[in-house]
Formats: structure tokens, C-alpha cells, sequence
């Protein structure tokens, strides 16, 4: 049976969805693809409140070499890092929200939050570690 490279793709981005018990409908894949190689970065939907973070980049020689690494990632970093959880609300708002994180640091975890937002959009009420389950 020949695969094709869409399959190929798709089948990776599943494997991912699954590794983070996330459907795929909950998964950006950004590629962004450069004369040497491609760089990708996942963004993650939150379900109840639609809001998109990022998780994580990797790069390849291509689409395929650049999903094998966030595979990899999810299946084998993931764990090493802690976890956090901060409250925040968007200005103009009354709801507050709570998102997780997986991050070194609560730096770290602050970065993922505001990719591609304006810090003074989101209020943020408070950033927690999480204890190790």
C-alpha cells in the first residue's frame, strides 16, 4: 500500500492529537516552510472557551520530519515538564477562565499564554504549579 504524503501527515497529527488526549479538531498545526527546512508550531483550542495557545515548536527537513519531532515531544518531554494553571479573563469581560500548561517555568508558561496576544488584553488573576500527581 502506497502512503502519500497527506496520508502520512494526517496519520502523525492524529498519533500527536492522541498522545495529548486531544481530538484533532483541537490541534493547530502552523507550518511554515523555509528554503532548508519547515517549521511547525501546535497550537492547542481549549474546548469550553475556544481560546488558542501555543504548545510547542519543532522544526524538520519537511512537514513529515517536523511532525516525527512533535510526536516525539509529546510522547517523551511532555512528562518532564511541570504544570500550571492560570486564571485569566479577557478585558471588557466578566468570565474568568482557567487554562493549562505544561512549562520548565512559570516564564515558560507565561510565553505560551500570551503568543500572538497583546499583554494588555488578558487580565491574569493568578499562575499556579501544579502539585505532581
Amino acid at each position: 500500500m502506497v502512503t502519500t504524503i497527506k496520508d502520512r501527515v494526517k496519520e502523525i497529527q492524529q498519533k500527536i492529537a492522541s498522545c495529548l488526549s486531544l481530538k484533532t479538531n483541537q490541534l493547530v498545526f502552523e507550518f511554515n516552510e523555509m528554503p532548508d527546512y519547515v517549521d511547525l508550531d501546535l497550537f492547542t483550542i481549549n474546548a469550553v472557551h475556544k481560546q488558542q495557545f501555543f504548545f510547542y515548536s519543532t522544526e524538520g527537513r519537511d512537514k513529515i520530519e517536523a511532525l516525527e519531532m512533535m510526536l516525539k515531544y509529546a510522547k517523551n518531554n511532555l512528562n518532564i515538564e511541570d504544570s500550571f494553571t492560570i486564571q485569566w479573563k479577557l478585558k471588557g469581560t466578566t468570565e474568568i477562565h482557567q487554562s493549562y500548561f505544561r512549562a520548565f517555568n512559570m516564564m515558560d508558561a507565561l510565553d505560551k499564554f500570551y503568543y500572538g496576544r497583546s499583554i494588555n488584553s488578558i487580565i491574569i488573576y493568578s499562575i499556579t504549579l501544579n502539585p505532581i500527581a
